[in-house]
């Protein structure tokens, strides 16, 4: 018998030195949706865009990659 399973959304982005994985908030919503939720939290995620899905460890990854401008 073959069985399908909803894989588990997982939301990453680099925070300084480390890896930060958030958890999906509400399943329903879309990757922007979690964005801006997440940037209420993060400020740097105001200015981030959203790359993926890719699928790893039985996870939809997204990846949530911040813009840092230099001034000058």
């Amino acid at each position: 018998m073959l069985l399908a399973t909803q894989l588990e959304r997982v939301f990453i982005f680099q925070d300084k030195e480390k890896e930060i994985r958030l958890t999906d908030p509400e399943p329903k919503w879309s990757t922007q949706a979690v964005l801006n939720f997440y940037s209420n939290t993060y400020p740097e995620l105001t200015t981030a865009k959203i790359s993926g899905p890719l699928i790893k460890e039985d996870a939809v990854q997204y990846r949530f990659e911040t813009v840092i401008g230099t001034k000058g």
